[in-house]
């Protein structure tokens, strides 16, 4: 097998074993959100992006981004330890700011949000008035 061979089956084997493990973070069920979700985007939480976000109105956007925050605030690996969130206004200003930005179509609103909120503890640390 040429290098370029070997590196394609690896990115391969790669690209499907991240689907497999994405496939669990979603209930993929088909069911409706429930009750008190209220509208969202109309795609698995896990497949939504900020060209999704970009064609939804006001209210499946605040619906997805309480979808977020509850995934989001689950429970770690941790006995005891649950996930960190950001307030809904400030989750709003982000997913709007970086899905503004063309170059952003294809970026997943999960990896968006929870990247934030994994630093909102620094920031409240060494950025308080922002």
């Amino acid at each position: 097998m040429s290098g370029f061979s070997v590196s394609a089956a690896r990115a391969a084997l790669l690209v499907s074993l991240l689907g497999a493990v994405l496939t669990g973070c979603s209930s993929g069920s088909g069911q409706p959100p429930p009750n008190g979700a209220g509208a969202r985007i109309g795609v698995p939480l896990r497949l939504a992006d900020c060209t999704d976000w970009e064609n939804a109105d006001t209210a499946e956007r605040l619906g997805t981004i309480t979808v977020l925050r509850d995934f989001a605030s689950g429970p770690t690996g941790t006995p005891g330890s649950y996930g960190r969130t950001i307030p809904d206004e400030q989750a709003y200003r982000l997913l709007q700011g970086y899905c503004s930005a063309n170059l952003a179509r294809g970026f997943k609103l999960y990896h968006l949000y929870n990247r934030a909120a994994a630093f909102q503890s620094i920031k409240d640390k060494y950025f308080p008035n922002r």
